[in-house]
């Protein structure tokens, strides 16, 4: 990977007057920010459709677009929207919060409305997209189009036990009763990856490289698991027999159950991997580069009876190692791949990212702890990671100065130089720029100097994530130009 640096900033944090950052004009603004301020990266965080608890994490597909993205000022200019349509819909009063609450109840009526003119439009494009994703779009379309027709109940709860277990018959029955939803889910996969194309070609132009973000598990209520049971460890009735997790640890005395069902690497391997190949071809059309998260799990998993209430009865697993890359690397060459390896250090997880060659992470929020020598510290890096401030999981920099123990800070101040003349979080963006690691990403807020309230995620905090937004005109061209001005003197 060249020397070079990028921002992370979610899609849903873009300012909008609809309730969540869009595809529409402030992503195309961002990038020309991003040109500006000398930057070759926009991270981004998964771009699927979200479910209870609002996380991108958990999402009902892994190869879905979030309809929540789709602009409906580019759908109006498209002539599916009229004004008076655009002014009729509350998606919430408060420019820094995404209320996913009233995006659920307004949202998807918005959008069926555009639908109404948009499939007969587009109609020769959507069956041109209908069959080029074929592949996971028509099973994606029917389970969102069941869920709603079951009042969006886990696929495992539905009333037709045929259904469940997709017997050829019933899925036939289904796809014919529940056409028109059906319909509406591919209009909306259709509209999403058509200004995600036209937002992807403008970054290209600007030179602009697009960091996406893979989950290394799937939801249990997924299209994904529904259309492929034999792929993970389910029993007969398709329940899982073990879910994802990790174990007890300095901060979480139980560990964290995370609920997603597990894998069956054996049957996966059998079959070539051809899951996971499918599923890395969906992301490269998206991004450049993709972080897999929870990189570790390849080496080894945290195994946790399906049933338990915290994650302490689990037991470690081996994960499918560098088969699995192998066979992703040799698809993909041309993809560049990054691994999410953060937490304790395991022998295994270290002799996997060696294998692989992929960049790890490091994270400076995490290198100043008094208590121990850090290898998030800049003077231990080798050229081959990435550098964050922060990332979604942590606070921004402000934040973590407010809450850090005081000879935390201390160890920063001392390693650093940091100043008030520079800034606190300026200087640390200075000791991630001007380190080794071939690439730096800074979170937006800490160049926009915000605080706690400002974080997307806290980890094991079931409600209020994924929530902020960037206000209109937060950033101007003297950011930008700040940005550029230590960007160019590091070299990146």
């Amino acid at each position: 990977m060249k020397r070079s640096s990028g921002i992370l900033m979610p899609i849903f944090s873009l300012p909008s007057p609809y309730g969540i950052g869009t595809l529409g004009k402030e992503a195309y603004a961002f990038i020309d920010f991003l040109k500006s301020a000398g930057q070759t990266w926009w991270q981004l965080l998964p771009l699927g459709p979200t479910s209870y608890g609002d996380s991108p994490y958990q999402s009902p597909s892994s190869f879905a677009g979030n309809p929540y993205f789709i602009d409906p000022d580019m759908l109006a200019e498209d002539g599916l929207l009229t004004e008076a349509e655009l002014k009729e819909y509350s998606f919430g009063k408060d420019p820094q919060r995404v209320d996913y609450c009233l995006l659920y109840k307004n949202r998807y009526r918005m959008l069926k409305a555009a639908a109404t003119r948009g499939m007969g439009k587009y109609g020769k494009e959507i069956a041109e997209f209908r069959k080029d994703q074929a592949e996971w779009l028509e099973d994606y379309a029917l389970f969102m189009a069941a869920k709603k027709h079951f009042d969006m109940v886990c696929w495992l709860e539905w009333p037709d036990e045929k259904l469940i277990k997709r017997e050829p018959e019933t899925l036939a029955f289904y796809r014919e009763k529940l056409k028109e939803e059906i319909d509406f889910q591919v209009f909306m996969q259709f509209m999403f990856f058509r200004q995600w194309a036209a937002l992807k070609d403008y970054a290209k132009a600007a030179g602009i490289k697009l960091f996406g973000d893979i989950p290394l598990y799937v939801a249990l209520d997924s299209a994904d698991v529904w259309a492929a049971p034999h792929f993970f460890k389910l029993d007969e009735r398709n329940y899982p027999v073990q879910v994802s997790g990790v174990p007890p640890d300095y901060f979480t005395a139980d560990g964290q159950l995370w609920g997603n069902p597990l894998y069956d690497y054996d049957a996966m391997e059998r079959d070539g991997f051809g899951w996971w190949i499918r599923r890395i071809a969906g992301a490269g059309r998206l991004y450049d580069a993709i972080r897999i998260d929870h990189f570790r799990g390849l080496a080894s998993y945290w195994s946790v009876p399906y049933g338990e209430t915290t994650a302490k009865n689990g037991h470690w697993e081996k994960g499918p190692g560098m088969k699995l890359i192998r066979v992703l690397k040799g698809w993909f060459p041309e993809l560049q791949f990054i691994a999410e390896d953060l937490g304790y250090p395991a022998p295994d997880v270290a002799q996997l990212l060696t294998d692989s060659g992929f960049p790890g992470m490091k994270v400076l929020e995490f290198a100043f702890d008094s208590r121990d020598e850090s290898s998030y510290l800049p003077h231990t890096y080798t050229r081959n990671c990435i550098c964050y401030t922060g990332t979604h999981d942590n606070d921004t920099l402000l934040g973590w100065k407010t809450h850090a123990l005081k000879e935390d800070l201390q160890k920063a101040k001392a390693y650093l130089g940091l100043n008030n003349a520079e800034g606190f979080a300026w200087g640390i963006i200075r000791g991630g720029m001007s380190s080794v690691a071939d690439l730096f990403i800074a979170q937006m807020q800490d160049y926009l100097g915000l605080g706690t309230k400002a974080r997307v995620n806290i980890p094991g905090k079931a409600a209020g994530n994924w929530q902020w937004r960037m206000l209109p005109g937060a950033y101007d061209d003297e950011l930008a130009e700040k940005i550029r001005t230590m960007t160019e003197l590091f070299g990146r």
